[in-house]
């Protein structure tokens, strides 16, 4: 049974749909990261970066130390999760660095951009019309990548789907608050109605929704975004 520390957020839903996906066990804790369950030692210990999600899996390789195996960091995990099931990760060589390309586009770009794209236009006490406009066209440069690869392919690496598309799908939900308007991106479209129509998927977006507040407040924007927010040891 795998422990995963997680909240509803994009990064988190990713490793949610993943265990959906492959029909493993696995337990969800809640870490409100509004109210800085992040920053409690217990899970730092196993997520030195203080952010989710992280897992445990006493059936996983053990270290030195004999514990539990534990892995933070969203792509890792999916790429562990892969690897542990056999599935979602191309064993041959091209189709599988073709898969890991697509998934370092979301880590590197996707995941840093659409976040600080939310970040300006919806959480930012002040409107700077830079920030917004920098990274408001930098997601929409990024939606024409994705936009040009899906026009070639039903899915991000390929015809399959893999790791790639569960990392990316999740940040993809809020188009609305990006500033996009995706008809303007009708493979994305077709993309994400098709990733949407997934029972797995249904279910991994659902996972600790319940227990994550609709609006966050001053409080937890404070503890989220401002100077709380550093690794307490």
């Amino acid at each position: 049974m795998i422990d995963v520390y997680s909240w509803a957020t994009p990064n988190g839903h990713k490793v949610h749909i993943m265990l959906e996906e492959t029909g493993l066990a696995y337990t969800a804790h809640p870490v409100d990261i509004g109210a800085g369950d992040q920053f409690k030692p217990e899970f730092l210990a196993i997520s030195p970066n203080n952010k989710i999600p992280a897992i445990v899996d006493p059936d996983g390789p053990r270290g030195a130390d004999g514990k539990p195996f534990a892995l933070f960091e969203s792509g890792a995990i999916l790429i562990y999760l892969a690897e542990k099931t056999g599935q979602f990760l191309p064993s041959e060589p091209a189709a599988r660095y073709a898969t890991l390309q697509w998934l370092m586009f979301q880590m590197g770009g996707i995941g840093p951009m659409l976040g600080q794209t939310h970040h300006f236009r919806v959480y930012a006490p002040q409107q700077i019309e830079y920030a917004v406009n920098r990274y408001t066209n930098e997601t929409r440069r990024l939606y024409g990548v994705m936009e040009t690869q899906l026009g070639k392919s039903q899915y991000l690496a390929g015809n399959d789907y893999t790791i790639a598309d569960i990392a990316t799908y999740p940040w993809t939900r809020s188009w609305q608050n990006q500033g996009i308007d995706i008809e303007q991106f009708p493979n994305v479209k077709r993309w994400q109605a098709e990733i949407s129509a997934r029972p797995a998927v249904q279910r991994g977006v659902e996972v600790l929704a319940s227990v994550r507040k609709p609006v966050m407040d001053d409080k937890a924007k404070e503890v989220l975004f401002g100077a709380t927010q550093y690794a307490k040891h």
